[in-house]
């Protein structure tokens, strides 16, 4: 399996080799590409949730569940923003510009959510929640270059 060139050492989503002439390209080449973005897309809601579910015991509420949904759907909002503006699923796995974006995007719009439904916007929490999302949607897609560079034929 090779990749599709994306500059110096950059993990993109994967591709099948060329085919030779008169021949037709691995027919799991888009699925493999799917696998790719669907895994990029369930880490991403992974770190969100498990932000939510970190800040949940801070909040009241009847349910465990409850007061997880209601901390993480402004950020999952905000993660839905950011693939799209940034077109994620051409790169979902790059630290740089697709996990840098996705964290400032994120927080970002989380926070204007939060803020415009009149939810608490504490200076610690504030803080937080940007260091735990930077360590996590950047946090992984870093761990996915190296790990990449690590596998590439030298």
């Amino acid at each position: 399996m090779s990749t599709v060139p994306s500059g110096p050492a950059q993990p993109s989503v994967p591709s099948a080799p060329a085919a030779a002439p008169g021949t037709t390209p691995e027919p799991s080449t888009g699925r493999t590409a799917a696998r790719v973005v669907t895994l990029a897309v369930v880490l991403d809601v992974v770190s969100v949730l498990a932000f939510a579910a970190g800040g949940r015991a801070s909040h009241a509420a009847d349910s465990p569940l409850t007061a997880v949904a209601g901390i993480a759907w402004p950020f999952l909002a905000g993660l839905a923003v950011a693939w799209v503006v940034l077109r994620a699923w051409r790169r979902p796995l790059v630290p740089w510009p697709v996990g840098v974006g996705a964290w400032t995007l994120t927080w970002a719009v989380g926070m204007a959510l939060r803020a415009a439904t009149g939810e608490g916007l504490a200076v610690p929490f504030l803080v937080v929640s940007a260091l735990f999302l930077l360590a996590t949607l950047v946090g992984w897609r870093l761990v996915a270059t190296l790990v990449a560079r690590l596998r590439a034929p030298r």
